[in-house]
């Protein structure tokens, strides 16, 4: 029988027999997104230190939402040696295909206000804990929607504008002496306070009003105040608004949203639940990324190159599409210059694990 196939295979001149061992296209596909994803990783570990990489990770896998996305790869990553290896072999890389939503990296920071427990005439404006009579409400497709109970009818939460002319049933954290700085916080979402005596308190995000975020940026491009959006920065805006201190109500209510805010024990931390870490923190939509995700990131921007992996720690507002995230940049004052003029394009992938 032995011989009777090889005889076969000659008459048929090997077309029959030589495909079993010639690569098929599958096999050219295979090789070729092999070697695309070789690419790709070492493009991102130029710069890359890869032990404080698996440190972070490892971190990272503290919070119960990534060990849903990386159950076994946590376990593992407990055991590994060789912290490059291990971040080439376990995961794929996936790119992050844009929709008509704009793709765009910005940045965020951990800024520092100043305040007192007691109101004074110079600090008269409140940061408000989450109020007693806020009511969440799980709808379709898991929304969180926020509302108040009123003769057993659930109603929209006050707006910003009807929050600063009443008085609403929440403990007040502290008294701040800057509203403009005060907004700048609910749109970090953190901060830190340093009170008359020389404390500081650390400020976290709570909740929110449930409303719609809309952008004061945008709102100044409408009104023709700025040219155009690439005109504008947080810099620009505070001193604007400084400069026409009788418009800035007007314009800070344009943005109904308003955010809670919590003491805190420890700096900025994330919707993830993990303290945040400058430069590989981000925010993102997490509709498109899971929260927890390792993730590889791509921009770069007259103030800031980046082409790194960072870890999706993160939710804002304004952070809406695959393609958008919001870069953790920290506390300071470089953290405060690059989150306010940083507006870039953005690729982005996922490290999916292989197991």
């Amino acid at each position: 029988m032995r011989y009777f196939f090889l005889s076969f295979c000659i008459l048929v001149g090997f077309t029959g027999c030589a495909s079993k061992l010639s690569p098929t296209s599958q096999d050219d596909a295979f090789a070729s997104t092999l070697q695309e994803q070789n690419k790709h990783f070492e493009s991102f570990s130029h710069e890359e230190n890869f032990d404080e990489l698996l440190m972070l990770f490892r971190e990272n896998c503290k919070a119960p939402q990534t060990q849903k996305v990386y159950a076994k790869v946590c376990e593992h990553s407990l055991h590994v040696k060789d912290a490059k290896a291990f971040f080439q072999n376990t995961f794929v890389l996936k790119k992050v295909e844009p929709n008509e939503q704009r793709s765009m990296l910005t940045g965020y920071y951990e800024p520092l206000l100043h305040g007192s427990l007691k109101k004074s005439e110079r600090f008269k404006y409140p940061v408000y804990g989450k109020p007693k009579d806020l009511i969440k409400i799980v709808g379709e497709n898991d929304a969180k929607m926020r509302g108040r109970s009123v003769k057993g009818k659930v109603v929209p939460y006050f707006t910003r504008e009807e929050i600063a002319k009443r008085k609403i049933n929440a403990e007040i954290l502290c008294y701040v002496d800057d509203k403009i700085d005060l907004f700048f916080m609910e749109v970090q979402g953190s901060g830190r306070v340093e009170l008359e005596d020389g404390r500081v308190i650390f400020i976290g995000y709570a909740d929110s009003n449930g409303h719609t975020y809309k952008s004061l940026g945008r709102e100044m491009v409408d009104r023709g105040i700025f040219s155009s959006p690439e005109e504008v920065s947080m810099q620009k805006i505070k001193a604007w608004l400084e400069a026409h201190p009788s418009k800035i109500d007007a314009l800070l209510n344009t943005n109904p949203s308003y955010v809670f805010f919590r003491k805190m024990e420890q700096r900025a931390t994330g919707s993830l639940g993990v303290v945040l870490t400058p430069e590989r923190s981000v925010a993102v939509d997490r509709n498109y990324i899971p929260l927890g995700s390792l993730v590889a990131i791509k921009s770069e921007s007259p103030y800031y190159k980046v082409e790194k992996f960072v870890f999706a720690q993160d939710t804002g507002g304004a952070i809406k599409g695959p393609n958008r995230a919001d870069m953790f940049m920290g506390y300071g004052e470089r953290a405060k210059w690059i989150a306010g003029e940083l507006k870039a394009p953005l690729e982005v992938w996922v490290m999916e694990p292989k197991f």
